[in-house]
């Protein structure tokens, strides 16, 4: 435990920050709990600094609080504990085999398929360019997907829109990613203006709010999905609400 009168802890920093949030959103924890994948004992642990909050948590409570989040993540990743030490490689020490799960597997499958094809392109007469292309990945699949944003998981990157409603100040989105298995909202604008962005399926609903002055941001946060059959993506700007998708046949009434 650290002196009163001594410098704060990246860990106390960070949790101090967290509760400045807190306070500038005006929500209480169930409020964050309702708005957010993580529940209300959850948050009590972020804002008391007894569990270390995910990145996707601090992301969200930075874009409901109406700031910037990159500063918020650089005090993330101060706090963030040092990796536990190695023991040293040597003959008495046993290697264990290091499993993979299915779905990694399979990404990674993907990706020495599409490297094989770039180089057989370019040893075939294609751009020497096309041989150092570089295939990025996915940072997470289905429910490891669940809550994060689309562009800082790379997930937008094969995301196809499956439905979509026009109004006449802004157009909704719907989003989904086969690779990611994930599906968000995603809207926009002619302008600036504040706007809440969510998405929905059944009892699962996710919310990213945006400020007038926040002129990038414009999706939810991800749901892990099947498919995208079944998923509502709604906007709201200013007075205004849009919905999309949603196009699940009604049980037969009989």
């Amino acid at each position: 435990m650290r002196h009163p009168e001594g410098p704060a802890t990246p860990d106390e920093s960070l949790t101090a920050r967290l509760r400045e949030l807190k306070d500038g959103t005006g929500l209480s924890l169930a409020a964050l709990a309702a708005r957010t994948p993580y529940s209300k004992s959850a948050w009590h642990r972020y804002l008391t600094g007894a569990k270390r909050p995910p990145r996707p948590a601090v992301e969200a409570l930075s874009r409901l609080a109406g700031v910037d989040p990159a500063p918020v993540l650089a005090l993330w990743e101060a706090a963030e504990p040092p990796p536990a030490p190695r023991p040293p490689d040597g003959p008495e020490r046993a290697r264990r085999p290091r499993w993979l799960p299915l779905s990694a597997l399979a990404l990674l499958a993907s990706a020495a398929a599409v490297a094989a094809a770039v180089l057989v392109t370019g040893r075939s007469g294609a751009p020497a360019p096309a041989a150092q292309t570089l295939v990025t990945m996915p940072r997470c699949h289905a429910r490891s997907c669940q809550g994060r944003l689309p562009d800082a998981s790379v997930c937008a990157r094969d995301a196809r829109t499956t439905s979509s409603v026009a109004d006449p100040d802004y157009d909704v989105l719907l989003r989904y990613s086969p690779t990611c298995g994930t599906a968000w909202s995603q809207v926009r604008t002619h302008s600036a203006p504040a706007r809440e962005v969510s998405v929905r399926a059944g009892h699962d609903v996710l919310s990213a709010s945006y400020p007038a002055g926040d002129t990038t941001g414009d999706t939810s946060p991800m749901l892990a999905v099947r498919s995208p059959r079944g998923v509502e993506a709604c906007a709201e700007v200013g007075d205004q609400l849009a919905c999309t998708g949603l196009d699940v046949e009604p049980p037969d009434e009989g």
